[in-house]
């Protein structure tokens, strides 16, 4: 397990919620921040603050190179080719809303396929079924086993010769499940479809090799791995974001303007309209940097004892219902009591301090696969213990006792 004095980095976690201190386990939403992060983002408002690519005085070189600086952390950490394949977006949602705009705009027709799962987050499911409406394309779903996860035989008999796109989480945010994306992209290719990824869950918690995937696409955010709100990274293949159009239009992205016409800046930066998130940037390069200082191996390790303990622990709870596989399963686990709905469960454990996700986790198509209204969510970091688990354990039984006790009565 990571050493403790990790948590010593997110001040955050010494505050106290309801007079007890804060047990966080909703970092598939959004993950807390460490230090580092927070000295960053000081450092460039107090030192640095300019905009980039524009000026030759030396607050503009400043952040040109710390904004650019990040970009190559990014491409380092997912193992792309170039810096020309690392866009900055707003986050994974405006990432897969590029690809579909601009990538689907203009490869996507009648009759063509798209295929998708039903476990997938709203984020890499709208886009798809927009895009089908639009051009006239069929969406289809990958069929789900009754754990959540899918068979190999359902995926390759899902792609077919009209297949052109397939889009897929990485790690679903409700059902843990780690989906075999490698395979996927093989089965994608063979038939000349092109493969999108949703890694929001899965560039936080293991390494992600986009070589190795040979994935064409891949969008996270990078809210989720310790660095600021509103940013998030698209990765695509240097030759397919060669061949597509900007979708935003403005400044920074342009090389030449005339009346009637213009034209683009090269990789990465005609995607990158008006003044980037710099400042963002700047974050998600400290994050990085903190991560690779623990080691992603040893976070995905931790998190998988972690998981292993708190599976372990809850699957004793007499009325515990939990989603998704028991095996090949990362990051979080998602749960009912019997009795309690979710959004009441989560309000007990808040007032003992302990913060979950309940709801439908922007997932409904997948709560009503599950024939669930909705589910509550403990997802974990590397700053978790399983002490906090064992909180977690505690508090559900409280809530057990409350609700038994207000059925009696």
């Amino acid at each position: 397990m990571i050493n403790s004095t990790v948590r010593k980095e997110f001040p955050i976690l010494e505050q106290e919620i309801n007079g007890h201190p804060l047990v966080y386990f909703d970092s598939a939403a959004t993950s807390q921040k460490p230090l580092k992060v927070i000295e960053a983002l000081d450092h460039y408002y107090r030192k640095i603050n300019s905009n980039v690519h524009r000026g030759v005085h030396t607050l503009g070189t400043y952040a040109t190179d710390a904004y650019e600086g990040a970009r190559e952390k990014v491409r380092k950490f997912i193992n792309a080719k170039s810096t020309e394949e690392i866009i900055f977006t707003r986050g994974t949602t405006t990432a897969l809303n590029l690809v579909a705009g601009s990538y689907g705009a203009a490869n996507i027709f009648p009759g063509d396929e798209i295929v998708i799962t039903l476990m997938e987050h709203h984020s890499n499911l709208i886009p798809w079924q927009q895009l089908a409406k639009r051009s006239g394309a069929v969406l289809k779903y990958i069929p789900l086993q009754a754990d959540g996860t899918m068979k190999v035989e359902d995926i390759q008999a899902t792609i077919t010769a009209k297949t052109k796109l397939v889009a897929m989480a990485h790690i679903s945010n409700v059902l843990g499940t780690i989906n075999p994306i490698k395979k996927v992209a093989e089965m994608a290719h063979a038939v000349g479809a092109k493969l999108v990824v949703d890694g929001a869950q899965s560039v936080p918690h293991m390494k992600v090799d986009v070589r190795d995937l040979d994935c064409d696409f891949l969008a996270f955010s990078g809210h989720k791995m310790g660095a600021p709100t509103g940013i998030g990274v698209l990765y695509g293949k240097k030759e397919l974001l060669e061949q597509m159009e900007p979708i935003e239009f403005g400044g920074e992205m342009i090389d030449f303007v005339d009346l009637y016409d213009s034209t683009w800046k090269e990789l990465p930066w005609k995607f990158e309209g008006g003044t980037p998130i710099i400042a963002g940037a700047v974050g998600l390069g400290a994050a990085i940097d903190f991560i690779q200082s623990i080691g992603i191996e040893a976070i995905t390790e931790h998190e998988h004892q972690l998981v292993a303990y708190a599976m372990e622990k809850l699957t004793q709870l007499e009325g515990f219902t939990m989603y998704g596989p028991k095996e090949n399963h990362r990051g979080l686990i998602t749960f009912n009591l019997e009795g309690i709905h979710p959004h009441d469960l989560a309000t007990i454990l808040d007032s003992l301090g302990i913060a979950v996700r309940a709801g439908h986790h922007c997932a409904q198509p997948l709560m009503k696969w599950l024939n669930v209204s909705a589910t509550a969510r403990a997802s974990f970091y590397f700053y978790n213990t399983q002490e906090e688990v064992d909180r977690l354990i505690d508090g559900l039984k409280k809530a057990k006792e409350y609700f038994g006790d207000v059925l009696i009565r």
